[in-house]
């Protein structure tokens, strides 16, 4: 079913999200911004469930792009098309493996509950309650690796060093080679992406994507208010991060 590809989905609100009156949340949201995912993560929340289903079922990388069919039109989705759409910085790193060591041990203490480096392997409880919601929005909406997302494994904390110590990255490149993971058969890559693969499907006008569905907020992010975060601050992330139940 659709909702498999989406059942962990992220969105953020970033107009309302970075009005609110807890620093430590508004400057973790200020450094996706600075990051420059705020196009991918905050684009417009739509789902075509059809159109995904027969995107992921034809799917497969060829010469470098993501080419389908959807209603029997053919579909090519490439890297600069994917960059260019939710407007993702194409200079920096290109392979989150390659993050350096010292910036990774830089992060491991800025998130930090307690201020020793988190241990890697480790639970997301280590971290700070804002660093711990960023990790599971760059767990969720841009690995989309499939199992638990409370152990703190090297890949994941790359990513979070990505933003949290500013290492300029080649978002297009990393995010794309993500959605190629996804269209290939035999691949550990769960299937995701689902709110921006929908808005890539509406730029193709020569055939129709059926009806489209919102992104509901069936279940939120944060369920009740949290150690050094207040109520009202806890409704507005509830409000305005949006996930599907798993």
């Amino acid at each position: 079913m659709a909702a498999s590809f989406y059942s962990n989905s992220v969105h953020v609100d970033f107009d309302s999200v970075l009005a609110m009156n807890e620093p430590g949340m508004v400057s973790m949201f200020q450094a996706l911004v600075e990051s420059g995912l705020q196009g991918f993560l905050g684009c417009t929340a739509v789902v075509y469930e059809e159109a995904l289903v027969e995107l992921f079922a034809n799917g497969t990388v060829r010469d470098g792009l993501v080419v389908s069919s959807v209603n029997g039109v053919i579909v090519e989705i490439s890297e600069k098309l994917f960059a260019e759409t939710f407007d993702l910085p194409v200079v920096g790193l290109a392979d989150v493996s390659e993050m350096p060591k010292d910036k990774i041990f830089d992060a491991r203490s800025i998130v930090s509950l307690t201020g020793e480096p988190v241990i890697l392997s480790g639970s997301k409880s280590q971290m700070k309650i804002h660093y711990r919601l960023l990790f599971d929005i760059m767990a969720k909406s841009i690995s989309v690796k499939a199992g638990s997302f409370n152990a703190i494994t090297v890949e994941k904390c790359s990513l979070l060093t990505a933003v949290v110590c500013d290492v300029k990255m080649n978002w297009g490149s990393v995010l794309f080679g993500i959605l190629k993971k996804m269209v290939s058969p035999g691949t550990k890559q769960a299937k995701g992406f689902a709110i921006q693969i929908s808005l890539l499907l509406e730029s193709f006008h020569n055939f129709e994507l059926g009806e489209s569905s919102e992104f509901l907020h069936l279940r939120f992010l944060l369920t009740k208010p949290l150690i050094g975060i207040s109520p009202s601050s806890t409704k507005v992330v509830n409000k305005n991060l949006l996930m599907h139940p798993e």
